[in-house]
């Protein structure tokens, strides 16, 4: 019979305690929002003024939602860049808003660098500013400089055409090059008769002259 070991016994089972990591603290560029400010529901509400602290502190952006705080930095960097008080959809307000939007990604891809889908979202969302800078310095310069200036984008331009060599590449061009030659070799005989040709009718042209002048 198999000798059953009494609990007493038994060897003590240690295991370690999961080392919990700090969270690093990343700046925010919804830090410079004050948390008295107030929502943008309730901002130009003339009640606002009557109400007690409690409900002001409920309304301002100390209790306010990330989505909430998005929504006056957006509307914060629109108002730099907007031609008008009624101006929402041209290029600077579009380059304003995908602005804030891709500055949010980046945040939560820094707490976050495995998630894959916000990744992609925000490289869609800077391809998609890009054309538009590129329109607005191609159209209006002065217009391209004050918006970079004014949102703090630093642009480049984008790199020249260049094909990434491989051996199938180099072997293909190879072979073109030698057809290539091939070929110019096949049409010589006939552009040196179409040469002498040309050469022959000039000098029968010069002798005509030369003897109409006589």
């Amino acid at each position: 019979f198999p000798q059953v070991c009494s609990p007493f016994l038994q060897t003590a089972r240690c295991y370690a305690r999961p080392v919990r990591r700090k969270k690093k603290d990343f700046p925010s560029h919804l830090d410079d929002l004050p948390p008295t400010m107030l929502k943008k529901d309730y901002a130009n509400v003339p009640v606002i003024n009557s109400v007690d602290d409690v409900v002001r502190r409920l309304l301002s952006l100390e209790m306010a939602s990330q989505k909430e705080k998005m929504k006056i930095k957006t509307q914060q960097l629109v108002e730099k860049v907007r031609r008008s008080p009624n101006d929402n959809g041209s290029f600077e307000v579009q380059v304003a808003t995908l602005t804030a939007k891709i500055r949010a990604y980046e945040e939560h891809l820094q707490r976050h660098p495995k998630d894959k889908n916000n990744r992609r979202r925000m490289l869609m969302d800077v391809d998609r500013r890009k054309k538009l800078l590129a329109y607005l310095r191609r159209v209006r310069y002065d217009t391209f400089e004050n918006t970079c200036k004014e949102l703090g984008i630093q642009y480049s331009l984008p790199p020249l055409y260049s094909r990434r060599v491989t051996k199938r590449w180099l072997v293909k061009k190879a072979f073109c090059l030698k057809v290539f030659q091939e070929a110019q070799k096949l049409k010589a005989p006939q552009r040196l008769k179409q040469r002498k040709e040309w050469q022959a009718r000039a000098r029968a042209a010069r002798e005509e002259a030369a003897q109409c002048e006589g």
